[in-house]
């Protein structure tokens, strides 16, 4: 692995103990909700916060070892970073602030600004080395702010919420060209997010951060579809129901029970994706395995859906479509039946 770090910080109420590992172009997603510890994570990286305990290390080489005494200021760390606000300099120029950290590194002006007007270009930005930052766009800003990472050929590049301050159009174009780019990356990448479609689009592995612990990691389509927490369930728009393997059902911890259409024991998870949740006014006819009484406690429109919430003996999210929602005349309170087939429900252990 290049990167390597066990990061300890205790500031306030946040206690905060994350181990992480990034090869040579791989991109490494952290995603949690906020508050978990993931900018404090990447910044004690970046070397702009002190860890209380732990060691950050990159291609063998210390750059942080608390226990040792050894922490290299930021300045002095092969890395690239790319702020939620591009935090571009106002008073230097578009080429000048993408050719910045050149100056560290020993070279001259001239070929500062060649190198940057070469990045600047890589990054759709050909002609605008003379602009000031306040000239560009938000996504240009954001493209300046990463060819500025990238002009020195970092061994690292931190993304701190790259794309959060774009407008949705502006930031589906953006996370396009930097799924390019990172894809060319030869060095290892540590990206946090709070947003799902992020760290599922960019990342080769996500590691999820609650309340400053890892909680799941893995690669993304993993961790989209077998969630561990009710955060990561909601997430990725699943329900996710605790309890113990019977055979071809789950016997749910808060009661009820769940057919499958495998084998199941002991403690494990079932997770039902929304789509598969049907709704009925009365019970439908016929025998489903699964059917449940339950009441409509929230709707939300979501896409080309509504977004229903469920409570009842199996508390579910089912997506209807906005004709359905109107021709069952749902409002919040409403009783309904739910169904789900039994192979609609992923059954893992816990």
């Amino acid at each position: 692995m290049s990167l390597s770090a066990r990061v300890v910080v205790q500031r306030g109420a946040l206690g905060l103990d994350v181990e992480v590992d990034v090869a040579d172009g791989e991109v490494l997603a952290v995603l949690g909700p906020n508050g978990a510890g993931k900018s404090t994570l990447l910044r004690v990286l970046a070397g702009l916060l002190e860890a209380d305990d732990g060691h950050v290390t990159v291609d063998g080489r210390a750059w942080d070892d608390v226990p040792a005494g050894t922490r290299l200021p930021p300045h002095q760390r092969s890395q690239g970073v790319v702020f939620q606000d591009a935090l571009l300099f106002p008073h230097l120029t578009v080429g000048e602030n993408v050719a910045f950290g050149l100056r560290a590194q020993g070279f001259g002006r001239k070929s500062r600004l060649e190198s940057a007007a070469r990045w600047l270009t890589r990054v759709g930005l050909d002609g605008l080395a003379d602009r000031r930052p306040r000239e560009l766009s938000g996504g240009q800003a954001q493209r300046a702010a990463l060819a500025r990472a990238l002009v020195g050929d970092p061994d690292v590049l931190l993304l701190d919420e790259p794309l959060s301050a774009l407008d949705a159009r502006t930031r589906l174009t953006v996370r396009a060209e930097l799924r390019r780019h990172l894809g060319e990356f030869r060095g290892s990448t540590v990206l946090v997010t709070h947003d799902p479609v992020d760290a599922m689009a960019l990342a080769d592995r996500v590691v999820v951060v609650e309340a400053g612990r890892v909680v799941q990691a893995g690669p993304p389509a993993e961790v989209n579809s077998r969630p561990r927490t009710d955060y990561v369930a909601r997430l990725a728009g699943l329900s996710l129901l605790s309890g113990t393997g019977e055979g071809r059902s789950v016997r749910l911890d808060g009661g009820g029970v769940v057919a499958v259409a495998e084998e199941a024991t002991g403690p494990v998870f079932a997770a039902v994706r929304p789509e598969s949740v049907a709704l009925y006014l009365s019970r439908p006819d016929g025998s489903p395995r699964n059917v449940w009484p339950a009441r409509l406690v929230g709707a939300t429109p979501h896409g080309a859906t509504v977004r229903c919430e469920l409570a009842g003996e199996v508390p579910l999210v089912a997506d209807v479509t906005a004709t359905a929602f109107a021709e069952l005349g749902l409002l919040p309170g409403s009783a309904v039946w739910a169904t789900v087939k039994a192979s609609e429900v992923a059954v893992y252990a816990r």
